[in-house]
């Protein structure tokens, strides 16, 4: 797929995410995750990332990551979720990860979602996501 393809169905989705929103939330407005993306956490904050303009990460079919970004994964507690910097060998990813994942926890948080800050295990940084408050 091309790179215009890939933004226009992100675009589509997000303004799909923005309509669920409008339609569930009980204000009416979208300041607030829906439940639809507090059921499907992972996918709702890889699709927030990605339509703020983080490109995501990748890996081949050996599993060797092939280009530098973000990646979610489900966190620990229900409704939560951890976003990490990544990238090949040698991308520099781990030295602009604090600076990157900042950027990335503004961005949630301008869409309703609170990001924590942390240093795990082997002092790399991640952010944990829940709902903001």
């Amino acid at each position: 797929m091309s790179v215009k393809g890939r933004a226009a169905e992100v675009r589509t989705a997000f303004e799909g995410l923005l309509q669920i929103r409008r339609v569930t939330n009980n204000t009416g407005g979208t300041a607030t995750p829906a439940p639809w993306e507090l059921a499907r956490t992972v996918r709702a904050v890889a699709l927030a990332l990605e339509a703020s303009g983080f490109p995501p990460s990748a890996v081949d079919d050996d599993s060797r990551r092939t280009a530098t970004g973000y990646r979610v994964r489900p966190g620990e507690r229900p409704g939560t979720a951890y976003v990490e910097w990544l990238g090949p060998p040698g991308s520099g990813a781990a030295q602009e990860e604090e600076t990157r994942l900042k950027a990335c926890a503004a961005a949630l948080a301008r869409l309703g979602w609170e990001a924590l800050l942390y240093r795990g295990p082997r002092k790399r940084r991640f952010l944990e996501v829940e709902r903001g408050a």
